[in-house]
């Protein structure tokens, strides 16, 4: 049978593991479940700077195409059809 966890080692100064330790403790978790939560916000946190960062990349090439409404994307949509 194997194990369902995995046990990591590493370490950080003493004055943040303190901190993570009164943090655990204040939020009544483990500093497992706080860790795996603070992992969970981590990487919503980079997914939402990842959508941003396309979110403007593709308004950029919308305002270069001079794309404004939905009736300008529609028409690309059809004139791409047409020419393929």
């Amino acid at each position: 049978m194997s194990r369902q966890t995995k046990v990591l080692g590493f370490s950080m100064p003493p004055k943040i593991a303190e901190e993570y330790e009164r943090l655990a403790k204040s939020e009544r978790k483990t500093k497992s479940e706080l860790f795996r939560e603070m992992i969970k916000l981590y990487k919503q946190t980079r997914e939402e700077k990842e959508f941003y960062r396309l979110q403007a990349k593709i308004s950029r090439q919308a305002l270069r195409l001079q794309i404004s409404t939905e009736e300008d994307v529609e028409r690309l949509i059809h004139e791409a059809r047409n020419n393929s």
